[in-house]
């Protein structure tokens, strides 16, 4: 059985220092604890021992729009998601929202959604409940 079935992130921002700064100050209070930059792809590994590891990248392209895709970032507790949200205001996000349960999404479904330097939408959520395919 598969042990893992996201592998990684690749992000486009528009300026790699601005998002260096955005992203160092909350990828690692959710477990990206590993970073690694680099002259045109700054990148945070997630702490694993001993294999491969998922991780969220991004890149500069100075000709990025953002879209409505969304990514959402895992937190096992409402704690969690309520001290990382705080992160993400002191580090500048826009479009706050939240946190809040989200009563239409499943149950116990508690998040926080906020947007990037760029506009990039992103989400930090907690399920109390499996989401299980039919």
């Amino acid at each position: 059985m598969k042990t893992r079935c996201f592998d990684h992130i690749d992000l486009r921002v528009k300026d790699l220092d601005v998002a260096r700064k955005f992203y160092g100050k909350f990828l690692p209070q959710l477990g990206f604890a590993h970073e690694s930059p680099g002259d045109d792809f700054h990148t945070f590994y997630a702490a694993r021992g001993g294999g491969p590891s998922e991780f969220f990248g991004f890149t500069e392209d100075t000709n990025h729009r953002p879209n409505g895709t969304r990514i959402a970032f895992w937190a096992d507790t409402r704690d969690e998601v309520d001290r990382v949200a705080r992160l993400v205001c002191e580090a500048g996000g826009k479009a706050l929202e939240g946190p809040e349960v989200c009563v239409d999404y499943s149950p116990g479904y508690y998040a926080f959604f906020f947007e990037d330097p760029d506009g990039n939408k992103l989400e930090i959520c907690c399920r109390e409940s499996p989401v299980i395919a039919g």
